[in-house]
C-alpha cells in the first residue's frame, strides 16, 4: 500500500516540477506565447478540485477517489503528450491537475487513517517527504534532459505505464472499508454550493493574476473585476460553510483554534514560495548563465536539500514530540536563503546561487514535513479527512499564487528593464520574449550582457517577494501552541481484515 502511495505521490510531485526546466523549449516549440498558464493550470485544477477531493473520500471510500485522481492524471499526461499547440497544452495540464490534486489528497488520507499523528513523522517527513522531495528536485533534471534532445513529450507519455502500475497496486493491496449507501445518496451529501463557490472563485482570481500587467493593466476592470469577484467568492465561500452547509466541505470547527489557523495559514505562504522557487531559479540560469535545459536543472539541485531536511523534521517531531522549535528554525533558513537570493547579479558564481538555494531548500523541506502538526494536534481525528484535503487545497491554491504571481512580477519587471531594441523585435509582448530564452547565448554584445542583466534585476524582485512572503509566515508561527500529539487512528477506517 506504501509503494502504490509513493509512486503515485511521486508522479503527481515530478510532474509539477519538471516542466519548469523544460517550458521555455515547449513554448518555442509550439510557437505559443502563454507559458504562464502551463504551470498556472496544473496549479489552479489542483487547487479547485482538492476541496471536493475529501468529501469523496468520505462518501465513496478512499480506494475509488484514489484510483479516480490516477485515471484523470493519465488521460492528462496523454492529451499533453500528444498537444500540437498551447491550447491543447493547456487542457491537458489542466486534466492533469484535477488527477494530481486529487492524488496528492488521497495519499495524505490514507496515511492520516492508517498512521497516528504522534508516529507520522517517520511517513509524513520520511517516506512522503522523500518521495515528493526526491521527485521535486530531480523534476527539473529530468525535464532539461528530454527538452534538450528535443523529445519534451516523453516528459508525459513515461506518466502512462507508472499510473497503471500504481493503479494496480491500489486495487490489489487497498482493502479498505467503503461506507454505505447508494450512489444517488452518496451524491446528495456533496456540498456543490460550496464546490461552485470555491472553484468559481480560484478561477476568478487567478485568471485576474495570470494577466495582470501583461494583457491588461493591473488598474483596469479587465483585472481588478475578476481578483474582487473571485476575493468576495472565497469570503462568501467560508461564510457559507461557516453557516449554511449541511455537509460542509470545511468545517468551521477545523479553523475555529488559532493553532489550526496558524498551521493553514502557514501551509498557504509555504507553496507560495517553494514554487516560486522551483520555476525561475531555472529561468535565471537559462538567461543569465547561458545553461541549456539540461544544465539548469542540474544546478537547481540546490533545491534537492528539501529531501533530507523533511526527513529530518519528519522524524525529529517523531523523537521529540514537538514541532514549533523545527517550525521556526525552518522559516529562518528560508528567509536567508530567499534575501541572499537578492543579491544574486548575471555575473554571480553558480555555485554561490546553488548554496544560497541549499539553504531555502532545507527550510522548505522541514517545513513540508513538519507544517501538518499544528494543524491536525487540536483537532479531533475523525476530521482527518475534510481537515488533510483542506491543506492539501491551501497547498496547491498556493502553487497557484506562487507560480502565477512570480511570472507576473518577472514580466512586468522585464517590461521596465530589458533594452529597448530588444522589446522592438518583439511587438506581441514581453511573453514571446519570455519563449526566447534558448536564444540569448547567441546575442551579439553588448546587447547579450544587457538582456542577461535585466533578466537578473528582473528575478531579484521575485526572491525580495519570496523573503518577504517567508517573513509573514515566521510571523504567523507565533499563533500556534504547543499540543500533545494524538496517539490513536480513526477505526471507522482501519483496513479490513
Amino acid at each position: 500500500m506504501l509503494f502504490a502511495l509513493c509512486m503515485a505521490l511521486f508522479l503527481s510531485a515530478l510532474e509539477l516540477t519538471a516542466v519548469s526546466t523544460a517550458l521555455p523549449t515547449i513554448t518555442a516549440d509550439l510557437h505559443g506565447e502563454d507559458f504562464v498558464w502551463v504551470g498556472s493550470a496544473y496549479a489552479l485544477a489542483s487547487s479547485a478540485i482538492l476541496p471536493m477531493t475529501g468529501g469523496l473520500a468520505q462518501m465513496f471510500g478512499r480506494r475509488p477517489s484514489f484510483l479516480g485522481s490516477i485515471g484523470l492524471f493519465a488521460i492528462g499526461s496523454a492529451v499533453c503528450g500528444a498537444a500540437r499547440n498551447m491550447s491543447m497544452l493547456i487542457s491537458g495540464r489542466t486534466v492533469q491537475g484535477l488527477g494530481g490534486g486529487g492524488i496528492l489528497s488521497s495519499t495524505i488520507i490514507v496515511i492520516g487513517d492508517m498512521v497516528t499523528l504522534e508516529e507520522r513523522g517517520l511517513y509524513a517527513g520520511g517516506f512522503f517527504g522523500l518521495t515528493w522531495s526526491v521527485a521535486a528536485a530531480i523534476g527539473p533534471v529530468v525535464g532539461g534532459s528530454l527538452a534538450n534532445i528535443g523529445q519534451w513529450r516523453w516528459l508525459f507519455y513515461l506518466n502512462l505505464p507508472l499510473c497503471a502500475l500504481s493503479a494496480a497496486f491500489a486495487i490489489i493491496l487497498f482493502n479498505l472499508p467503503t461506507p454505505p449507501g447508494t450512489f444517488r445518496d452518496k451524491l446528495s451529501q456533496m456540498d456543490w454550493i460550496g464546490n461552485f463557490l470555491i472553484i468559481t472563485s480560484t478561477c476568478s482570481v487567478t485568471i485576474a493574476l495570470t494577466f495582470g500587467g501583461i494583457n491588461f493593466p493591473w488598474s483596469s476592470a479587465h483585472i481588478l473585476s475578476p481578483l474582487v469577484i473571485g476575493l468576495v467568492g472565497i469570503i462568501l465561500f467560508i461564510i457559507y460553510e461557516a453557516i449554511r452547509a449541511s455537509y460542509p466541505l470545511v468545517p468551521f470547527s477545523i479553523l475555529a483554534n488559532r493553532t489550526s489557523f496558524s498551521g493553514y495559514l502557514q501551509t498557504f505562504l509555504l507553496p507560495v514560495t517553494s514554487l516560486a522557487m522551483i520555476y525561475f531559479v531555472p529561468v535565471y540560469f537559462q538567461a543569465c548563465k547561458d545553461a541549456d535545459a539540461i544544465s539548469s536543472g542540474v544546478r537547481t539541485l540546490g533545491l534537492a536539500s528539501i529531501a533530507p531536511a523533511a526527513i529530518l523534521g519528519g522524524v525529529s517531531v517523531k523523537i521529540w514530540k514537538c514541532y514549533r522549535p523545527q517550525i521556526w528554525v525552518a522559516w529562518v533558513l528560508q528567509i536567508v536563503g530567499a534575501a541572499l537570493m537578492t543579491t544574486v547579479k548575471s555575473d554571480t558564481s553558480s555555485a554561490m546561487t546553488v548554496g544560497f538555494c541549499v539553504l531555502y531548500g532545507a527550510g522548505a523541506g522541514i517545513n513540508y514535513a513538519v507544517s501538518v502538526y499544528p494543524i491536525q494536534a487540536p483537532l479531533p481525528i475523525t476530521q482527518n479527512a475534510l481537515a488533510l484535503s483542506f491543506l492539501s487545497f491551501l497547498r496547491a491554491f498556493a502553487g497557484v499564487w506562487g507560480v502565477t504571481l512570480g511570472g507576473a512580477i518577472l514580466q512586468n519587471e522585464l517590461l521596465r528593464h530589458l533594452p529597448q531594441e530588444f522589446l522592438a523585435q518583439f511587438p506581441q509582448g514581453i511573453a514571446i520574449a519570455y519563449s526566447v530564452i534558448p536564444q540569448i547565448r547567441d546575442l551579439p554584445q553588448p546587447l547579450k550582457d544587457d538582456v542577461r542583466e535585466a533578466f537578473a534585476e528582473s528575478l531579484s524582485v521575485v526572491w525580495k517577494v519570496v523573503a518577504g512572503v517567508c517573513g509573514a509566515g515566521f510571523v504567523s508561527s507565533f499563533l500556534m501552541r504547543g499540543l500533545p500529539l494524538h496517539t490513536v487512528t480513526d477505526e471507522a477506517w482501519a483496513p479490513k481484515q
